[in-house]
């Protein structure tokens, strides 16, 4: 399969995850791809395989307005235009309305949110001139509310309608914006914020129970949907927010 032949697809949180399988993923399928993420030495060792031709590794604090412009400007630069963007950097931690801090508050809106939207904003004159997409990656917080992870569900809410919000405005223009709602996948976002071997594996033992397939989902579950939606598959596709979280939006929380 061989749908990305030509195209260039730039992948942000590109180091681990969803993010990382989705790069591989594309390149597999054809695509040039740009990977970004804070730890570019990761992105190497995962690489590896992709010839130095097709792909432009950087690394980039998506919290630094100038790191945003780089990775922008050197997709453009090297690979003459963006095709395809992936929004899949993010963060998650614990809080609630009573103990979150407004630097907590801040970071998650910079990282999950702020970014992404400039990003969208210096990739557009591209994505207009090749007729692209933007695939965002949300969560199932997105559409449901959950305890203790006050600031990562409404960050990602802001997604969601971001979302919706440029589908509308982009339409006219030939670009198409989806995003994906996961439920709990087995990446490094938890053990990122904070979550010891024992604690992490609790989690994932209790997450059989909360989501009704009965299991977490894998990383490359999620570039499919991923890469689908960014394909001519979807053409006319947009402004959607799909879950893909094993029926967890279909339950109580618990």
């Amino acid at each position: 399969m061989k749908e990305f032949e030509g195209k260039v697809v730039l992948v942000t949180g590109a180091s681990s995850g969803i993010g990382r399988a989705t790069a591989l993923m594309a390149a597999e399928r054809g695509a040039r791809v740009v990977m970004a993420a804070r730890r570019a030495g990761e992105i190497g060792k995962m690489a590896s395989e992709i010839p130095a031709e097709r792909k432009i590794v950087i690394g980039a604090d998506l919290v630094r307005q100038k790191d945003r412009e780089i990775l922008v400007g050197k997709a453009v630069e090297q690979f003459g235009g963006i095709d395809v963007l992936v929004n899949a950097a993010g963060i998650i931690a614990s809080g609630t309305v009573e103990n979150t801090t407004m630097a907590a508050w801040d970071e998650m809106f910079d990282i999950n949110l702020r970014s992404l939207f400039h990003l969208t904003q210096l990739a557009l004159p591209s994505l207009i001139e090749r007729k692209g997409n933007i695939v965002n990656v949300s969560s199932v917080t997105g559409t449901r509310a959950f305890p203790g992870v006050l600031a990562y569900c409404v960050s990602k809410a802001g997604v969601d309608q971001f979302t919706r919000c440029a589908a509308l405005e982009l339409a006219p223009k030939g670009v198409r914006v989806n995003a994906v709602n996961p439920g709990v996948v087995l990446t490094n976002l938890h053990r990122a914020s904070g979550f010891d071997d024992e604690k992490y594996a609790k989690f994932l033992e209790h997450s059989k129970t909360t989501h009704p397939i009965g299991r977490v989902g894998t990383p490359e579950e999620v570039a499919e949907l991923i890469l689908f939606l960014a394909s001519g598959k979807s053409g006319w596709t947009t402004g959607t927010t799909i879950g893909i979280d094993g029926g967890r939006s279909q339950t109580c929380a618990r």
